[in-house]
């Protein structure tokens, strides 16, 4: 980068100053070989570099890299995914709405892409941050960088991502913004940051939830029929249950108590999702409708939040969320433990789930104590805080559609 783009301790706006511009470090290359420019070590030639960019913090850290994905800026609260494999349904994953996710782990586009694979019908991340930008295949559709390009998501390389990562341990959730190619003046980065709208102010399930009613699976198939609330589904927990020999119905965030507790619907499920449930009050109600219903009931991350809230539970933000394939979950009543994908911000306070709500902590996180599940005493009903259909992984929790499905199947 150009000694301009270095500009640490100058002003900017509102008076408060620009933090240290990290550099960025050309990757080492093997002994006889001729140098690399500075952009090839970062971004292969066979996915093409768009020129420098910014990764600006809304705290004044600007760092300086090259873009890769499409030719625009976007913002949003900076997340990170500690994820080894998986970078393909983070991207796709709808719970990443309006998030600009930083992948640690250093070589992101290695495995290419399977279209099969995708965990719905475009990525929602708000842009992607990662250390180098790497492809393992030669067709253009396969990589990672086209998904990017072809829906408007920006990407940049060149970031120390684990430097990142413990900057955001320290300071706690920050919103980033990355800039287009060219666009390399910090202090106009930062501003742009900091004019951003609240991660809290923004209703990001309206923005991913269907607005109509869609069956998978014929009636003659036979087997239960669940019942899903989009609150931003991914595709694995659809597969995940007809694995299990159910039929599927998809109902959008505002659906109807009467359709979403139809007599035909043997099971609700209320999935994972963006955003904060406490600005979620009809699909809460809807939550507490049918829990007093009493038909088997499954939430899964967001969702468990809603179900939480529908007990008479307090959520609360953490400090920074978790995100990533490897977080160990203990199950309170049988000491089971498992290592499991997680992407949330907000977790239920089990302190305050009401005892007269029929619920109790079932599982909680090794790593920080927080809640990861609820059951109900006497109904069958459960919550996850984690993606027990993570994928490529962890699959250690897939358990938890065997028993919602067979509560299911003896309605």
């Amino acid at each position: 980068m150009s000694a301009q783009v270095r500009a640490p301790g100058s002003p900017g706006p509102d008076g408060q100053p620009i933090r240290s511009i990290a550099p960025v470090v050309p990757s080492l290359v093997p002994p006889l070989m001729p140098p690399l420019p500075l952009s090839s070590s970062i971004v292969d030639p066979r996915v093409g570099d768009l020129g420098a960019a910014l990764l600006a913090l809304a705290d004044g850290s600007v760092f300086p890299g090259i873009a890769f994905g499409a030719p625009v800026a976007a913002g949003g609260d900076l997340v990170v995914n500690t994820s080894q494999t998986g970078y393909q349904e983070v991207c796709t994953d709808p719970s990443y709405a309006g998030q600009v996710v930083v992948m640690t782990y250093p070589l992101i586009g290695n495995h290419g892409r399977l279209r099969s694979d995708d965990q719905s019908e475009r990525p929602w991340l708000r842009a992607l941050v990662v250390a180098n930008a790497t492809a393992a295949v030669l067709e253009d559709a396969r990589q990672l960088a086209t998904l990017l390009r072809d829906q408007g998501i920006p990407a940049i390389a060149g970031i120390d991502t684990r430097a990142l990562a413990r900057h955001l341990r320290t300071h706690g959730s920050i919103p980033g913004i990355v800039t287009a190619p060219g666009e390399v003046d910090p202090a106009a980065a930062v501003r742009a940051v900091r004019a951003l709208p609240r991660w809290e102010d923004e209703d990001f399930v309206g923005l991913v939830s269907p607005t109509a009613i869609t069956d998978v699976g014929a009636p003659g198939e036979g087997g239960p029929l669940i019942g899903i609330i989009y609150l931003g589904l991914k595709a694995n927990i659809v597969r995940s249950l007809r694995r299990r020999g159910v039929r599927v119905r998809i109902l959008p965030h505002t659906a109807s108590t009467s359709d979403a507790l139809d007599d035909e619907i043997d099971g609700l499920v209320f999935s994972p999702g963006p955003g904060d449930p406490a600005r979620l009050e009809g699909p809460v109600a809807l939550a507490r409708a049918a829990i007093a219903d009493g038909r088997p009931l499954l939430g899964i991350c967001l969702g468990h939040q809603i179900v939480g809230r529908a007990a008479g539970a307090d959520t609360r933000r953490l400090r920074f969320g978790h995100h990533g394939a490897n977080h160990p979950v203990r199950d309170v009543d049988s000491g089971l433990v498992q290592v499991t994908a997680q992407n949330h911000e907000v977790q239920v306070v089990g302190e305050s789930l009401p005892r007269a709500s029929g619920f109790a902590v079932s599982q909680v996180n090794l790593n920080d104590g927080s809640v990861e599940g609820l059951r109900h005493r006497e109904l069958p009903v459960e919550t996850v805080q984690y993606h027990p259909e993570g994928a490529p992984g962890p699959l250690d929790a897939l358990a938890v559609f065997d028993r919602f499905v067979a509560a299911a199947g003896s309605r």
